[in-house]
């Protein structure tokens, strides 16, 4: 993967930074794996704006992706690498040896014409899916369960990837990419390797329009706002504002929001930074 930077031809060029999409095989997706997809605008059932900086944005159709990997011992040709408008990473088409084409998110290296399997008894490949018991020590993973039979919920964005660091027991330790040590259960699965696009973090959109596109739309900085919109409006000038707080009054920057008695508190061995 690389980025280029556009000459400024235009201001919104000037400073764009995009993504190559070498990897990218075809612009065509797979009409049997698609379906449509509504756009809500941020309003409720009543027509009331209930989520703030939604509406707009080009039109989609959404990917049916196999975040399960539950067919298992079958084993699949890479048809094609493709972009998804619904995430940051790349998604891969599938076809089984029986015929059946499935999505799944593309780790970093896969190339076309690659077999990959889902399986207990797989060589731990980029691309194949196995259970965290089966998966050597060490060894880089992502798109893993939490719960097993529940689908892939971790390390599944642009070049996110976890470690398995350890076994002890029923469980394995996982190193997750924010720098939280985890215990997962061994029956979950996951998926050897890094995900696709890691330069995704690298690009700079170049003007305003292109978050528009995205349907994302405009924000209000709170500073600018008045007492009556926000705690931290009114003053005279650039005034400071107050310590930063939400809308509503709760604390930022730092202020920890985690419930003390959350029930998987006790499956986390050492914190995120």
């Amino acid at each position: 993967m690389s980025v280029r930077k556009l000459k400024p031809i235009t201001p919104g060029q000037r400073f764009r930074i995009v993504n190559n999409f070498e990897e990218i095989t075809t612009n065509k997706p797979e009409k049997s794996l698609t379906v449509g997809i509504k756009k809500s605008g941020g309003r409720n059932q009543t027509g009331k704006m209930t989520m703030r900086h939604i509406g707009g944005g080009h039109k989609k159709k959404y990917r049916i992706i196999d975040f399960k990997r539950n067919k298992l011992d079958v084993s699949a040709e890479v048809l094609s690498v493709e972009y998804d408008p619904n995430r940051t990473a790349f998604i891969a088409l599938l076809e089984y040896t029986d015929g059946e084409k499935r999505y799944i998110i593309a780790p970093n290296g896969i190339k076309v014409g690659q077999t990959v399997i889902s399986s207990e008894t797989a060589e731990p490949n980029v691309g194949n899916a196995m259970k965290l018991k089966n998966i050597p020590l060490g060894t880089v993973v992502s798109c893993i369960e939490l719960r097993p039979g529940q689908g892939a919920v971790m390390a599944r964005s642009a070049g996110s990837s976890a470690q398995l660091t350890s076994r002890d027991g029923k469980y394995a330790i996982i190193k997750l990419p924010s720098g939280e040590s985890r215990m997962i259960l061994v029956e979950c699965m996951a998926m050897i390797g890094a995900i696709s696009n890691s330069d995704h973090q690298l690009t700079v959109s170049g003007k305003a329009g292109r978050s528009r596109w995205l349907g994302r739309r405009p924000r209000v900085r709170p500073v600018v706002m008045n007492p009556v919109d926000h705690p931290m409006g009114g003053g005279e000038g650039k005034s400071s504002g107050g310590h930063p707080r939400s809308r509503n009054g709760q604390p930022s920057k730092g202020y920890k929001t985690r419930n003390k008695n959350k029930e998987s508190n006790r499956y986390i061995l050492s914190k995120r930074k």
